[in-house]
């Protein structure tokens, strides 16, 4: 498919009124918001367009916070080409810079993230990539190749250039800046971004990177196969007396090695836990204080590197948090004791059943406990081609002066934070001076994106903003953590692969009393 770029998103505002207007800078719109329903794009469809003003949003997942936009707003309803659908908050006074959100999982409805910036002035998107479902499951994949496209590789490119098409004709003016920030699915879409699409935004935060897909199904499914030996029962091999007897006996063996007992480690590298030193059960029988053998293989699953002749696929999950609510139980263990989770598979199991079957295989009969993995590469090999961001080359996002800030939680549950490591460290290897244009930075007792006991809460807008526009690089950034609203926690981040260290002295929960190391 031809590559939309800025210069052919230009000559969509060539009017004497829309040049002098993008050369004073102007910061209003230039025509009535409902005037847009009538705009002609290619390939595109205006379903609605209405002024908004005190709005209250809501989200299509319980999850997702009810946000409440006091400033008035034009919000646009569009869809790209048959079904990517997509959402555009235009603010009355906008500050001339364009923020798009990322999805999570196999999205599945629009995901506006960023609903709350266009009180700041952001003109902000979302989509949902083209298709209709929820998170977890992919059958709207199956055999159907428009789909598994947009979803793996254009719709988030395609929605930014049509965003900045309508906001040029809005505003007379296209964005001085525009920014991409998504986490797990969306981190991975931040990245397809830089590796194939440079020029669509000046800024990108990567968070939680989901960004090789068969990889990470392939490892989901060996753990499934350790957890749920049985697919017709489903019946978890690992119990919630397994997930905290291990995380005491990790945190016995390595919480002090930071200098502070906190349920935190600050690099698990350093903790060389072995599950195999635990105590096994008498008789083969589960108990609270020991491990079954095929407990043990469970583990094993989970914390080994996934290899298939020869040649590591994925690598295995750090030590820490396995007991954490939201971490093994909802993602590994499938022991969630969540209202509306409990008894549930896990999210391992939901995510690589329903990527082999509707994105690797075509095959919705496709039985994980079966597969042998012998002829992973050929059997991914088309679906790798689309899904995945792996290239390790940010010359062309690098020549463009692009910035990109990537962020993994060290105990996330969902995406082993080694991978987003190993990625990092094969792209430096490529480019001494990735840092001028690339940095990441590693949470200590953070999970999937956020939640844990670590501090999760970063404004990684603010940050990368700063990078694109003042050339002000993240050095030691702040983490917080709040409950119930109050900061009970302050941090420091450093770029990798520095990580934080305690002084000794001072305030744990204090920023102040940590260096870099």
């Amino acid at each position: 498919m031809l590559k939309i770029t800025r210069s052919i998103i230009a000559i969509l505002c060539l009017s004497p009124l829309c040049l002098a207007a993008q050369s004073a800078g102007d910061s209003k719109p230039c025509m009535p918001c409902e005037q847009l329903k009538s705009l002609q794009l290619p390939d595109v469809t205006i379903l609605s367009a209405e002024q908004k003003v005190n709005d209250t949003i809501r989200g299509q997942a319980s999850w997702i916070p009810v946000v409440v936009v006091k400033a008035p707003y034009c919000k646009v309803m569009g869809r790209i080409s048959k079904e990517i659908n997509f959402e555009l908050l235009l603010p009355m006074t906008w500050n001339r810079r364009f923020l798009m959100s990322g999805g999570g999982g196999f999205v599945g409805y629009i995901q506006n993230g960023f609903r709350n910036y266009v009180n700041e002035g952001y003109a902000t998107a979302g989509t949902d990539t083209g298709h209709s479902g929820n998170e977890i499951t992919a059958e709207w994949g199956l055999d159907n190749m428009e789909r598994q496209l947009n979803f793996g590789r254009l719709a988030i490119h395609r929605t930014a250039v049509v965003s900045k098409s309508i906001m040029r004709t809005f505003y007379c003016g296209g964005p001085d800046y525009s920014y991409f920030h998504g986490c797990s699915r969306g981190g991975g879409q931040a990245m397809i971004e830089a590796q194939f699409y440079p020029d669509d935004f000046n800024g990108i935060v990567a968070g939680a990177p989901a960004y090789a897909w068969p990889a990470i199904g392939a490892k989901f499914t060996k753990v499934n196969q350790a957890n749920y030996p049985n697919p017709k029962e489903l019946k978890p091999v690992l119990s919630n007396d397994n997930l905290k007897f291990v995380q005491q006996s990790v945190m016995k063996q390595c919480d002090a090695l930071d200098g502070i007992k906190d349920n935190i480690l600050n690099d698990p590298r350093e903790c060389k836990f072995d599950p195999a030193t635990l105590p096994v059960c008498p008789d083969g029988k589960s108990g609270p204080g020991c491990i079954t053998k095929e407990q043990l293989a469970v583990l094993r699953a989970v914390y080994d590197p996934l290899v298939i002749n020869k040649q590591e696929v994925y690598p295995g999950f750090p030590v820490g948090l396995e007991a954490e609510q939201g971490s093994w139980d909802v993602w590994i263990a499938g022991t969630s004791t969540y209202p509306d989770q409990k008894g549930m598979p896990s999210l391992h199991y939901f995510f690589g059943t329903n990527m082999f079957k509707y994105l690797v295989f075509n095959d919705a009969s496709w039985d994980y406990s079966k597969y042998d993995f012998s002829n992973f590469f050929k059997d991914t090999r088309y679906a790798s081609a689309y899904l995945d961001a792996t290239q390790t080359d940010y010359s062309e996002f690098k020549k463009l002066n692009g910035k990109m800030i990537m962020y993994h939680g060290w105990n996330d549950p969902a995406l082993s934070a080694y991978a987003t490591i190993q990625h990092y460290q094969a792209a430096l290897e490529r480019d001494k001076d990735l840092h001028s244009s690339i940095r990441l930075f590693m949470l200590p007792g953070v999970l999937h994106c956020f939640g844990g006991p670590g501090p999760d809460q970063v404004d990684w807008v603010k940050l990368i903003r700063d990078w694109v526009e003042h050339n002000q690089a993240p050095e030691r950034i702040i983490t917080s953590k709040a409950v119930n609203g109050k900061t009970t926690m302050t941090r420091p981040a450093f770029p990798y692969p520095k990580i934080p260290k305690y002084d000794g002295k001072g305030d744990p929960n204090s920023e102040k009393s940590f260096s870099a190391k």
